[in-house]
């Protein structure tokens, strides 16, 4: 697991580091649609981009870094907000069973937005960026009809809303929610800046996930080699069967209200010691 890591963390740099060469790229060769007839609008283009690659930088830093995910999420949004200028930025994870969306992360404050009960898929906005795996964009979400809490909106001045999918492996593991406080019209390169966020958040939390995986696998193993261990010692001890000392282990588990591992430990340390 300790291979798979690092490959993980390699597969992210070179994969940031190819997205900040690309945005540079941008930055250098404005787009030709682009009409820039002075050189002040020039330097504002590369101003923007600059700004736009350090905070992709910041956050391709912290999810290399050794920040737990909720850490990593909360500098996601936060840089993100700052990035597109956003009244609202939240992060939004999939509950596959419940087939549900609901907040992890965002830099609001508001307490009627955070705790804002969570979404099921198919019926908002959100949920079907989740079916279509494509960028959705709604002008005034206080007039859109598919908009869940237009209440909570009016509330917290919110209108424009730009929302992009998480996909790891061409699975949707959640979205990304970015809001304004006036009327604005997302344009290609807001929505492809805020989609490469998403990505690079799809990737955290995905390696958060096998991360946890991997820790557990460990728990279990360790357990499981105590568990043997102490029933070889009641083998041993009483001359019963392997069969008959998992079932005595197991019921002074349940008895004790104790895990698996505790009772194990407890007879290895009273009874291997007569060894």
């Amino acid at each position: 697991m300790a291979h798979l890591g690092e490959t993980l963390a390699s597969v992210k740099k070179k994969a940031c580091s190819i997205f900040l060469e690309d945005a540079f790229f941008e930055a250098k060769m404005p787009r030709t649609k682009e009409r820039i007839t002075t050189p002040s609008k020039l330097k504002m283009l590369l101003m923007k981009k600059k700004q736009e690659i350090k905070a992709l930088s910041k956050i391709s830093n912290s999810i290399v870094s050794n920040k737990y995910l909720e850490e990593i999420l909360n500098i996601i949004v936060t840089i993100t907000a700052e990035m597109m200028g956003s009244k609202i930025c939240s992060i939004m994870i999939l509950d596959e069973k419940k087939q549900e969306l609901a907040i992890k992360a965002t830099q609001s404050l508001s307490e009627d937005y955070c705790k804002k009960p969570n979404l099921k898929i198919g019926q908002s906005i959100s949920g079907r960026v989740v079916k279509k795996k494509e960028p959705i964009i709604v002008l005034d979400v206080t007039k859109e009809p598919g908009y869940v809490y237009p209440q909570i909106a009016q509330k917290e001045g919110l209108c424009s809303m730009l929302a992009v999918p998480m996909i790891v492996k061409d699975r949707v593991i959640g979205v990304i929610n970015s809001y304004t406080s006036e009327q604005h019209k997302f344009n290609k390169e807001e929505i492809e800046i805020l989609q490469s966020v998403a990505n690079q958040a799809a990737v955290a939390i995905e390696n958060a996930k096998l991360m946890e995986e991997a820790i557990t696998a460990r728990e279990t193993l360790k357990v499981r080699k105590l568990v043997n261990r102490a029933k070889s010692v009641l083998m041993q001890e009483f001359g019963i069967t392997e069969n008959e000392a998992y079932k005595k282990i197991h019921r002074q588990s349940m008895d004790s209200r104790k895990s698996m591992k505790e009772v194990a430990e407890a007879i290895i340390l009273a009874l291997g010691k007569k060894k």
